[in-house]
C-alpha cells in the first residue's frame, strides 16, 4: 500500500519522501483535495511500468538507459551526505 501525502505537504518534505521511496522502497502518493494526484516510485518500478507498456518488449529483457544512468550517478553519494543518509538500500543478491 502506498502512502499518501497532501502536495502542500509534499513540498514540505520533497528530499524525506524521495529518501522514503529510494531507500525504504516506499510508494508514495500524492494528493489534491483527497484526491491522487501524482505517485513517487522507485527506478526500479518505473522500468517494470514502462516494460508492461511496451508490447513489442518481453518482459525483463528492456533497459531504460535514462533511469539507469540515473541509478547509477556518481552524485549519489554527494546526495547521501547532503540529506544525512547513513544507509543504502541494496536490492537481493544476484547469486
Amino acid at each position: 500500500m502506498a502512502y499518501e501525502i497532501p502536495v502542500t505537504q509534499a513540498r514540505a518534505e520533497l528530499a524525506d519522501l524521495i529518501n522514503r521511496v529510494v531507500y525504504g522502497g516506499e510508494r508514495v502518493v500524492v494528493t489534491r483535495h483527497g484526491k491522487p494526484l501524482v505517485a513517487l516510485v522507485s527506478a526500479s518500478d518505473l522500468e517494470r511500468l514502462d516494460a508492461l507498456d511496451a508490447p513489442d518488449a518481453p518482459a525483463g529483457e528492456r533497459v531504460i538507459s535514462s533511469v539507469s544512468a540515473v541509478r547509477d550517478a556518481a552524485s549519489a553519494s554527494r546526495e547521501r551526505q547532503r540529506f544525512g543518509i547513513a544507509a543504502e538500500h541494496r536490492g537481493p543478491d544476484p547469486s
